[in-house]
């Protein structure tokens, strides 16, 4: 049996995030000329092909984070529990949002998951810090990224409450 090429694991890891997204995208590429058009949004609302970029690039940087944590810690072992249980259970948040907020119009629903979300992005940056820091730093922009998302979200949901 072939081993696996050395490159594989980073690649596979820091590739994974965008599994989500793409999914999210083809559901919320539905709702945006619809549902999300019609929405009042605050001024400061980046333009909407700032989103996807901004993702794209979030998302490959904690994916090759994750990588980075792995490789530090010898792989999937009893060590890699907590850090990566944590990063897996912010990425299930994080893939929950779009369905929740473009698919369901739950805009409350969708702010929760985006609090849940900075939570576990949270302690998976700071249980990632002592094991590979540049890790850790580049879960920073993502989290910066939720803070904004979550502003926005808590401003759409509050304009835009009586809207089905």
């Amino acid at each position: 049996m072939d081993s696996v090429p050395a490159w594989a694991p980073a690649v596979g890891f820091t590739l994974l995030p965008h599994a989500g997204g793409f999914l999210g995208s083809s559901i919320a590429k539905k709702e945006i000329p619809v549902w999300y058009k019609t929405l009042q949004k605050p001024s400061w609302c980046p333009p909407n092909w700032v989103f996807a970029p901004v993702w794209g690039t979030l998302y490959t940087s904690m994916g090759y984070g994750s990588y980075l944590v792995w490789k530090e810690l010898g792989g999937f072992n009893e060590k890699a529990v907590i850090p990566l249980g944590l990063y897996a259970g912010n990425l299930a948040l994080n893939w929950a949002w779009t369905p929740i907020f473009f698919g369901a119009h739950k805009m409350g629903w969708g702010l929760v998951t985006l609090l849940l979300t900075t939570g576990a992005a949270t302690a998976t940056t700071a249980s990632w810090y002592s094991i590979n820091k540049k890790a850790a730093y580049l879960m920073v922009p993502y989290l910066a990224w939720l803070s904004l998302a979550s502003a926005l979200n808590y401003r759409i949901w509050k304009d835009n409450r009586n809207k089905k």
